[in-house]
């Protein structure tokens, strides 16, 4: 879902980071719960939260979470889930300058949280299928 700059507001704020601290605590979990199982298979799982920036607002700012799986140190598959991303933008391209006529747009992962984690879990479970 995105957000323009005038829709930015501490609620929103409040929302952020609420869903990064909820999808981060899952990665945690899921990491634990399913690391010993693809050791098992001698594959490698990691899983983590990644943010990149201070001001959820402020152009450049990213959260993600992300779900990595190995063997023999390379890459199998890896799957990146966006929580947010601010960014600034002068006719709908992206841009690192502050040009007048540009605007400040967030996007923000418009799945309920329930649903993501669910997703996470389905696709870890579809890739220890696929691994037998």
């Amino acid at each position: 879902m995105k957000f323009r700059q005038k829709d930015f507001s501490e609620e929103l704020k409040g929302k952020i980071r609420n869903t990064e601290l909820a999808l981060k605590s899952h990665v945690e979990k899921l990491l634990s719960s399913y690391k010993p199982i693809f050791a098992e298979k001698n594959v490698d799982f990691d899983a983590g939260f990644d943010r990149e920036g201070n001001d959820p607002f402020q152009p450049g700012y990213r959260s993600s979470v992300s779900i990595g799986i190995s063997e023999n140190d390379e890459l199998i598959d890896l799957h990146l889930l966006k929580i947010w991303e601010c960014d600034r933008y002068i006719v709908g391209v992206p841009t690192a300058k502050n040009i007048p006529g540009s605007k400040i747009i967030g996007e923000l992962l418009d799945e309920p949280l329930e649903e993501v984690k669910k997703e996470l879990k389905e696709y870890i479970e579809e890739v220890l299928y696929n691994l037998d």
